[in-house]
């Protein structure tokens, strides 16, 4: 068990009720959106919803996990019945990730077999990385965190490598005005993205930490899990539609209001 203080109890409880509104909040807003944009990039909106409604889920589990595992400000945290269940966030990743890639690959608009060959690459590398970080994730001793980490981390490298190139290709073959929304996704990818290692490093930074020093790396490690979320579910997707809507206006759709 770990002993919250009052602040940092309460802080959990509002991040993750602000998790899960904002992954409603998109989920709605994309949808409703679907004829702002030419037909051949709803599919990329679609992806987004999917992305934020699966995401919204796991955060009502996650918020009734959290409540269920408090006691007093004291948070039960492990594997054991009734404590804090962490496997929603992996389980999240390893659906959501495709996902957002696959996103990402439709509101670019490449050729179909560049389409299929980036989605071939991508996909089975997001599932090995979420895949081999939830051993590191679950574990109490800091060596196995720090070798499923490097682990998961290689094709989390991967990944970013690809899309950063796959992005900046495409700078060339976009309307005027889109290539540098495109350009900063590149750079939005990279910051959002980012977050996730540093937060999963947050248990290893203390040696020995106490409980009290626990309780601080538990509250900042789900602060930063959950900030990471909604940029890059959230904020991701809505640049995402940005992206389509003015690739839709270059390309000849005018909007009736």
């Amino acid at each position: 068990m770990l002993q919250l203080s009052n602040g940092q109890w309460s802080s959990l409880y509002n991040v993750f009720s602000f998790g899960l509104i904002s992954m409603l909040a998109c989920t709605i807003y994309t949808l409703v959106c679907q004829s702002r944009v030419l037909p051949k990039y709803r599919s990329a909106l679609v992806m987004s919803s999917m992305v934020t409604f699966i995401a919204g889920y796991h955060y009502f589990r996650i918020f009734n996990s959290f409540n269920d595992a408090s006691h007093a400000n004291a948070v039960a945290v492990g594997t054991q019945q009734g404590a804090f269940n962490e496997a929603y966030r992996y389980v999240d990743w390893i659906l959501t990730v495709p996902l957002l890639l696959v996103e990402v690959i439709a509101v670019l608009g490449l050729a179909k077999e560049a389409s299929k060959s980036l989605i071939g690459r991508l996909v089975p590398a997001s599932a090995a990385m979420i895949i081999l970080g939830y051993p590191g994730e679950i574990s109490s001793n800091n060596g196995t965190k720090v070798l499923f980490g490097i682990l998961s981390t290689l094709p989390f490298l991967y990944i970013l490598y690809v899309l950063f190139v796959e992005l900046t290709k495409s700078l060339d073959r976009q309307p005027e005005g889109v290539a540098a929304t495109v350009s900063r996704l590149r750079l939005l990818l990279i910051a959002t993205w980012g977050v996730y290692p540093i937060s999963y490093l947050i248990p290893i930074l203390v040696k020995n930490p106490s409980m009290h020093q626990m309780a601080y790396l538990f509250t900042d490690r789900q602060i930063g899990y959950t900030i990471a979320d909604v940029l890059a579910k959230c904020v991701f997707g809505l640049t995402i539609f940005k992206i389509a809507r003015m690739k839709s206006a270059a390309e000849g759709l005018v909007e009736t209001h």
